[in-house]
């Protein structure tokens, strides 16, 4: 066979396969009958009929090979920790350990570790490029010293990470502390996921005064945009309620005198954490179960006086008389 012949059989096939694919893609799919379509075990979503098919290079997300038993998967997994916002280089750089063993657990020569010392030395230095960098470093850390103090969760920590990170490369840091931004980035954080912390709480923590974590919560949730909804009284009554070993009776009836009196529009200016705490007294005493305004303020953290205006506001609203 000649070759002018070969690709003429060639071009003609050719033609064939592709008058074939015109046939299938004037299939309405509309026509097909769901019953069936069958999806194969590599994914492709066919018509059992005719044989066309609907659906196929579907990505599978998992790993290339297969495992049977912990053991295999352990052995095959070629993955690291995760990346996280909480360090300043995403986790993604390597650590030396402190341990002077070698890979056998046995101890290493005084000779060797003098020099795992000193590796481990450069590998601090070498951490951080720029100033940029050994800021980020160091606000990271104070969110996590501070949010570990107040006990919040580790998405908490991960939101006020990228705060930081925003208000870092926008330079809205130049002027201020750093540690007055970490705090307000974890102050915003704790109100973005939900999470009931006071200023008074936050600062106890911090190493910043109240009203500078205030003024700067201010002025990074302007100029980052951040849309922060106000916060609901009713967060704070059962941990109020737990420390003050309250019943979850009082806990339902602080959150009834809540709903009420906000419908009323006593809410409106008002503290959240001094509202909470006058509706845990008022309820407290409702149901039998009385604590002292001076109990309940070193709780809020608030001051008696606060609980006494709030509380007298809300009683009236209620239709209560004391």
């Amino acid at each position: 066979m000649t070759r002018p012949t070969r690709q003429r059989e060639d071009r003609t096939r050719w033609q064939g396969e592709k008058e074939e694919e015109t046939d299938d893609a004037d299939v309405d799919l509309d026509d097909l009958d769901p019953e069936d379509l069958v999806r194969t075990a590599d994914g492709e979503l066919i018509h059992e009929e005719t044989g066309l098919i609907i659906e196929e290079e579907q990505i599978d997300p998992g790993p290339e090979w297969r495992a049977f038993n912990h053991q295999e998967r352990q052995e095959k997994s070629r993955v690291g920790a995760p990346t996280t916002q909480t360090m300043h280089d995403k986790g993604l750089t390597t650590t030396i350990d402190w341990k002077d063993k070698d890979a056998y657990g046995r101890s290493i020569s005084s000779r060797k570790r003098s020099q795992m010392h000193r590796l481990r030395k450069w590998q601090e230095r070498i951490r951080t490029k720029d100033a940029g960098e050994r800021n980020l470093q160091f606000a990271l850390s104070e969110i996590d010293r501070m949010a570990s103090a107040l006990g919040v969760p580790r998405s908490v920590r991960e939101v006020a990470s990228v705060i930081y990170r925003r208000a870092l490369n926008e330079d809205l840091i130049r002027g201020r502390s750093i540690e007055g931004v970490a705090t307000a980035a974890l102050y915003a954080a704790c109100r973005k996921e939900g999470i009931p912390r006071s200023l008074e709480e936050i600062s106890e923590v911090s190493r910043v005064e109240r009203k500078e974590i205030g003024r700067t919560y201010r002025y990074i949730s302007q100029e980052l945009g951040l849309e922060m909804k106000p916060v609901d009284p009713k967060k704070y009554v059962p941990r109020f309620c737990s420390e003050l070993e309250l019943s979850e009776e009082v806990q339902s009836k602080a959150n009834e005198i809540i709903e009420t009196t906000a419908e009323k529009g006593l809410l409106s200016g008002k503290s959240p954490t001094g509202y909470a705490a006058a509706a845990i007294y008022a309820a407290s005493l409702l149901c039998n179960e009385k604590k002292t305004q001076r109990e309940v303020a070193d709780v809020a953290q608030v001051t008696e006086v606060t609980i006494r205006n709030r509380y007298q506001e809300q009683i009236e609203a209620m239709g209560i008389h004391s």
